[in-house]
């Protein structure tokens, strides 16, 4: 049993804490949480929550998410430091969503390290903590023993990220369709901003979730840019800037990464060759499926079906 533990504190924001919550909330995983000083905990919706367990539980702890740090001008207390470091030690994983990034700064853990924080945050994390490099732009960052994760709902991707790391893609697709999420978002997609104030009468979008289950029916067939585009009946041009707004991603990469996210898939749960699922994931052959896995997955996908299959 993967035990993760959730260290909280007041305020302490109950979206985040959700988060990690509703992904960890069944086998293999074990899900608690705990804070320095237990007792009544203040929220910053308004309500309060008991939280029985103390800084020790972290010593068990396989996982460690910090789901968010407010104030974020606040210093850790040095107990709070030691027992994240001695568990990072021990080898456990270390998480944070949203701005829980500044909890893990203050460590020293991320020095050196390409780190992701809500955008609102970014610059003053930067400020405070000059050895970290932010990226205000990413949904996630995943070092192996230390990731990062951007504005509140990407603390889901980020957990699914992990569970797929974990157990692989199809269990993370089952994760996610029990909380009827989208199963994968790429770590370098951009946080979306609302950096202009919303008009008084917004021009509706155009959705593009028929556009994208039309595409992913058809994931073995030679399908294009300018395929996607006719059959929105819009322009590339204006395809792609749908996506931005919608997906953060061009349409293009977003294509890419359904083809990988099926071959992981195939991978784990068939014993087809490469060449078959080249073919069932419109890849074209096994040649072009090994350097795209490649770059997305740094690995060869022999060798990931190899650490799947063997689970």
């Amino acid at each position: 049993m993967h035990r993760v533990v959730a260290l909280v504190t007041a305020p302490q924001a109950s979206f985040e804490l959700g988060c990690a919550a509703a992904v960890f909330r069944d086998p293999p995983y074990r899900f608690s949480v705990c804070t320095e000083h237990p007792g009544n905990l203040s929220t910053t919706e308004g309500f309060d929550m008991v939280v029985t367990s103390g800084l020790r539980a972290l010593d068990r702890a396989d996982t460690i998410v910090v789901p968010g740090w407010l104030p974020i001008n606040r210093e850790p207390t040095p107990a709070v430091l030691r027992a994240l470091t001695r568990a990072h030690r021990r080898g456990a994983r270390l998480v944070s969503i949203c701005s829980g990034a500044y909890l893990l700064a203050a460590t020293g853990l991320l020095d050196g390290r390409r780190v992701a924080t809500h955008w609102r945050y970014a610059d003053e994390l930067q400020r405070r903590f000059p050895a970290v490099q932010v990226d205000p732009d990413v949904l996630y960052v995943d070092h192996g023993d230390v990731a990062t994760s951007g504005g509140s709902g990407t603390g889901i991707d980020l957990c699914l990220h992990l569970v797929r790391r974990d157990h692989g893609a199809s269990y993370a697709a089952w994760v996610a369709g029990r909380m009827v999420m989208p199963p994968h978002r790429e770590g370098g997609q951009t946080q979306y901003r609302s950096a202009e104030p919303v008009p008084k009468e917004p021009v509706p979008k155009e959705s593009l979730g028929g556009l994208l289950d039309w595409a992913v029916e058809r994931l073995d067939k030679p399908i294009t840019v300018d395929d996607l585009a006719r059959r929105a009946n819009v322009s590339p041009r204006t395809l792609a800037r749908r996506f931005e707004q919608q997906l953060g991603a061009a349409p293009g990469q977003w294509l890419l990464a359904q083809r990988i996210a099926r071959t992981r898939v195939l991978l784990e749960e068939t014993d087809l060759s490469v060449d078959a699922i080249a073919a069932r994931v419109g890849l074209s052959s096994a040649t072009n499926l090994r350097r795209r896995f490649r770059a997305a997955l740094h690995t060869t996908p022999s060798a990931y079906r190899r650490a799947y299959q063997g689970k």
